[in-house]
């Protein structure tokens, strides 16, 4: 079997429907996933979709693939994909700890992927590679796995709703930009005891209003010009498969998700005393400054969802989260994202205050660039970090973190280059507590880049 290579990515794979992934590719990758389930013992693997067009018909394949397997297959149907990783939580004592759960997330509409969780952890990296060189070499078991059909939908209502507590009802805007949480968030978060108002619930995998992307701001402005309307007390966007959460406060502010994190953070360091709450290298210096002072132990790591979610469980924390959305809850819940239990959590603490907006506008922050991207040829990116590790020099800067590329923190902010995971581009991002500050660390850092990298070019992030 010929694959392309470009779809295998550091967490999940993906490619444009038609072109790099196929109904074909779905039904080989079911073989060779059933393959390494069956090597683990594993007896059964949940299938879930998102609301993109392509879904059904490679699902199909992907079910004939991984019941050849000998495999049994839990069909879940259109899903988020916490929901997915939910049933692969707990399901455990009926040997289904695995699941694919097929979702472009908030890529556009032509793409598709799928993202896998084998005996019980999210899989990246090496095990992808693994999946790929099986299917190269159709090294698959043989057997007749069974098909059952299931919906998680009442019982995934019922385990949030009998989880968070809100303490007094609120009326809230949820805008699901027409992607699969359309179909269960604000049913959820009536249950909770919310008044919601919907934007774009109705699920439509071409996106005809905008795309279900929350961490960038075009996407938020019929949430932002809602609230405002309706008079709500906050707005709540789900990106595609609904792992990632947006918030908006009464007064239209963005409040980023290292921002957020510092509010959960005070909420469960209270009864979590001394623990340990993981961020990724992109988040806000404010927010190790926060975790410290609410009495836990910061702890930054390398981005990426599936490598935080291992750093999670590794270390027990109770909370962990990235400057993408991705936030993960190890107290009361499994440790994987999931934005309608974060929406949730979230509602139940703010609701105990008057004004939430005050509330979460008045959480620190500082001046900050959005992420910055350094366009590269292939592996390139990785050559310009190795390089900048043994030359560059950050004067002034009292530490330099190299866990995931090089971020040097200063009293007054930080500077961050490192290689992304998924595409041929360096990531930046720069901080200061004033505006003086940002800008001379911008400066140094840019002209270290430079000096190794002459022709760099910067521009905003796409997603």
């Amino acid at each position: 079997m010929q694959v392309a290579d470009s779809i295998f990515k550091a967490y999940d794979i993906r490619g444009i429907v038609g072109k790099t992934i196929d109904e074909t590719f779905a039904e080989h990758l079911g073989r060779a996933f059933g393959s390494e389930a069956r090597k683990l013992g594993e007896r059964a693997v949940a299938v879930g979709r998102d609301g993109r067009v392509s879904g059904p018909g490679l699902v199909a394949a992907l079910l004939r693939g991984l019941r050849s397997t000998g495999i049994d297959v839990v069909d879940l149907g259109a899903v988020t994909t916490p929901m997915l990783y939910y049933v692969a939580a707990t399901r455990g004592e009926h040997g289904c700890r695995s699941g694919i759960q097929v979702t472009g997330s908030h890529n556009p509409k032509d793409y598709n992927g799928f993202k896998m969780v084998l005996a019980g952890r999210a899989i990246y990296g090496e095990d992808i590679q693994g999946l790929k060189r099986r299917i190269e070499a159709e090294d698959y078991a043989r057997g007749k796995g069974r098909s059952a059909k299931m919906d998680i939908g009442a019982e995934y209502l019922h385990r949030i709703v009998s989880d968070c507590k809100l303490a007094r009802p609120m009326k809230v805007v949820v805008d699901c930009g027409n992607g699969i949480p359309g179909a269960s968030a604000p049913g959820i978060l009536r249950a909770l005891g919310c008044e919601v108002v919907e934007l774009y619930s109705e699920v439509d995998g071409d996106f005809p209003n905008h795309h279900p992307d929350p961490s960038k701001p075009e996407n938020l402005v019929d949430l932002i010009q809602t609230v405002k309307q309706t008079g709500a007390e906050l707005g709540l966007a789900f990106d595609g498969d609904g792992d990632r959460l947006g918030v908006v406060t009464a007064d239209g502010q963005n409040i980023f998700p290292d921002r957020q994190l510092m509010l959960y953070a005070q909420d469960i360091l209270q009864r979590h005393p001394g623990a340990p709450v993981i961020f990724d290298v992109k988040c806000s210096q404010r927010l190790g400054e926060a975790i410290k002072a609410a009495g836990g132990v910061p702890t930054m790591w390398m981005t990426g969802h599936s490598l935080i979610k291992a750093k999670l469980k590794e270390s027990g924390a109770p909370l962990a989260g990235e400057m993408s959305g991705h936030i993960f809850f190890g107290e009361r819940w499994y440790g994987f994202d999931d934005a309608t239990y974060t929406a949730a959590r979230l509602l139940e603490i703010v609701s105990r205050h008057k004004d939430p907006s005050a509330l979460l506008n008045a959480l620190p922050t500082s001046f900050s660039t959005p992420e910055l991207n350094m366009p590269c040829a292939e592996g390139e990116h990785h050559e310009v970090v190795a390089k900048l590790r043994e030359v560059a020099k950050f004067p002034g800067a009292r530490e330099v973190i190299t866990i995931d590329g090089l971020r040097a923190e200063y009293a007054d902010g930080f500077g961050l280059v490192r290689a992304s995971n998924t595409t041929p581009v360096l990531v930046l991002r720069f901080e200061g507590k004033t505006k003086k500050a940002l800008e001379r660390i911008q400066a140094q850092f840019m002209a270290e880049v430079k000096a190794v990298k002459p022709d760099a070019q910067v521009m905003a992030a796409a997603h």
